[in-house]
């Protein structure tokens, strides 16, 4: 993605209407191309708000998130599918061009010990499954390392 942008955690960490109008209107103020939306709670998200506040500001937009404890793929990789798919599908919906971050695991998430190699095959699962659907919706999906 081309262009300077900002993650909303600047001006909220909560996406809802409020924090969606606040962030937006912050970022036009600075001039950004684009914002990087935190997906940290995607039922909350009301998209298609979202989607006509950032089209009537003529901004472009990504998603990213960490994914919550309860869904850390390398413990969980259905429940990340799952997750995951919900928050391609908002990003989707709110014309996201793209949902990004801790998609394979837990912001902070340790063991103390290196992954093992189920660990790394429920990582690896849920990936290539979040991508595959992530590509049907036309949308990019990157790793945040």
């Amino acid at each position: 993605m081309e262009g300077f942008g900002v993650h909303t955690s600047m001006w909220t960490m909560r996406w809802d209407r409020e924090g969606c109008e606040h962030a937006v209107a912050k970022a036009c103020s600075y001039g950004m191309d684009f914002l990087e939306i935190a997906l940290l709670d995607p039922p909350l998200v009301d998209a298609l708000e979202t989607r006509k506040t950032l089209e009537a500001a003529e901004m472009r937009s990504v998603c990213s998130l960490g994914l919550p404890e309860e869904f850390w793929a390398s413990r969980n990789p259905d429940g990340a599918i799952a997750f995951l798919r919900l928050a391609l599908d908002k990003a989707a919906d709110i014309g996201a061009e793209a949902l990004s971050g801790v998609v394979y695991g837990g912001i902070g998430e340790r063991s103390g010990l290196p992954p093992t190699k189920a660990e790394l095959d429920n990582v690896a699962r849920a990936l290539e499954s979040s991508a595959a659907y992530a590509r049907s919706l036309g949308l990019l999906f990157g790793i945040e390392p």
